[in-house]
């Protein structure tokens, strides 16, 4: 079980990630405060600068630098993104729980 968690948690991050910047802009430490409080796990914190650097090198967030923190915001495509995976996720548990 843990191992499928792992699975369902840190190894699709990303996810995650750009369900919490739908609501709202965010900076990386909140965002891993806001992924425990919503969704019960906490990343490593070079975890979660890491997917949020590749997420934003591939288009799918954009940091916003203002004062001493980097806030970061989805882009169009990552709406797309986020919602191809919720998209996907659901396929998984219909035909599991067909």
């Amino acid at each position: 079980m843990k191992r499928l968690e792992k699975r369902t948690t840190r190894e699709i991050l990303w996810i995650y990630i750009l369900k919490l910047l739908r609501h709202r802009e965010m900076y990386a430490y909140e965002i891993r405060k806001e992924l425990q409080e919503n969704f019960g796990f906490s990343p490593a914190v070079v975890t979660s600068y890491v997917v949020l650097y590749r997420l934003e090198k591939e288009g799918y967030v954009k940091s916003i630098p203002r004062g001493d923190k980097k806030y970061y915001r989805i882009t169009e495509n990552g709406n797309k993104l986020f919602i191809q995976g919720l998209n996907y996720l659901k396929s998984i548990v219909e035909k599991l729980d067909g």
